[in-house]
């Protein structure tokens, strides 16, 4: 079974135990910080300050530092994070032809702000500084797949395959 398979079926008591014991097999191993907020991150999801107290005090690091670096790496959020990644790219050329309409129609469509998930954590909502496809502009990418040429008609079309999942793992 994969990490993220077995977490799901875990309870939460048993995902704190298994933080714990990888924290204190790490700290004995002397591996860095870095890499034991990643294993943590791959079991719980995210980290959130609770998550980060358990790794500081089960390595024996101040709460600063661990903290220090969740909110340094772009690749750590103390948050939960959505089923799906959404990214509207805002580099220069999606933004110049017209990113932010895009970002804003999304905001409504989705009822969160930039950098939020949705309540049913079926979507988290970023933008990026820039997704490679400028040629594309403006583009978008919602997990692997990359969006091109958008304006904010286009994106209910975009948005109805994955409201429809939602409906579909409802039966």
């Amino acid at each position: 079974m994969s990490v993220a398979k077995t977490d799901a079926i875990c309870s939460e008591e048993e995902q704190l135990d298994r933080i714990r014991i990888l924290c204190a097999d790490q700290r004995d191993r002397g591996y860095s910080l870095i890499q034991v907020l990643h294993m943590v991150q791959g079991i719980y999801g995210y980290l959130p300050l609770e998550i980060q107290e358990i790794v500081a005090s089960v390595m024996d690091v101040p709460l600063s530092s661990v903290a220090g670096v969740v909110s340094f790496y772009s690749f750590f959020t103390p948050n939960p994070r959505g089923k799906h990644t959404v990214r509207v790219c805002l580099g220069t050329a999606c933004y110049v032809r017209g990113g932010k309409k895009i970002v804003d129609r999304l905001c409504e469509t989705l009822g969160v702000e930039v950098g939020g998930t949705t309540d049913d954590r079926k979507f988290t909502f970023e933008v990026a500084r820039c997704i490679g496809a400028c040629g594309l502009a403006p583009a978008m990418a919602i997990d692997d797949t990359v969006h091109k040429h958008l304006n904010p008609d286009k994106l209910d079309a975009i948005f109805a395959k994955y409201f429809s999942e939602e409906e579909d793992s409802d039966d």
